[in-house]
């Protein structure tokens, strides 16, 4: 019976933590032109990869000054807290997606973008978003085409 208990008690445990992360995921968006994101919470880790501005990420974990994410294709990293803001954000999840000059297929085709260019959002209208790229670019692009 003892065994029993403690199994259920593991359970419990991993199930409480599951949640208590899962609660706790923020979505931010990277603010600065180039951020590095790091294997662990610290500069003395390596980079892993970089990432420009209005990258979208969802914090899991955070340890002092550091954020643990997850981004849209599901890799994890590292980001000093100070490289992210609270503002909204999306990343194209698709190849060759159109951005329009309205929120309408109907609308003319502004520019092309390829999968994993981000987006600072502007507003939203039904199921479109417009977006400023950190160029400067701007338009309507369908919310099933981004993270």
């Amino acid at each position: 019976m003892k065994m029993m208990r403690w199994h259920s008690f593991i359970i419990l445990t991993i199930m409480l933590t599951a949640y208590a992360n899962a609660a706790f995921a923020q979505r931010m968006t990277v603010d600065v032109s180039m951020a590095n994101i790091r294997s662990g919470p610290g500069t003395h880790y390596k980079p892993l990869w970089k990432v420009e501005k209005y990258h979208p990420i969802q914090v899991v974990e955070k340890s002092g000054a550091w954020y643990r994410f997850r981004d849209y294709e599901g890799d994890e990293g590292w980001i000093f807290k100070d490289l992210v803001r609270s503002f909204s954000s999306v990343i194209v999840k698709k190849n060759k997606c159109n951005v329009r000059s309205g929120p309408s297929t109907d609308k003319n085709i502004v520019f092309t973008v390829e999968k994993g260019v981000p987006f600072k959002v502007i507003k939203r209208k039904n199921d479109w978003i417009y977006v400023r790229h950190a160029d400067g670019d701007e338009g309507w692009i369908h919310k099933a085409l981004v993270w």
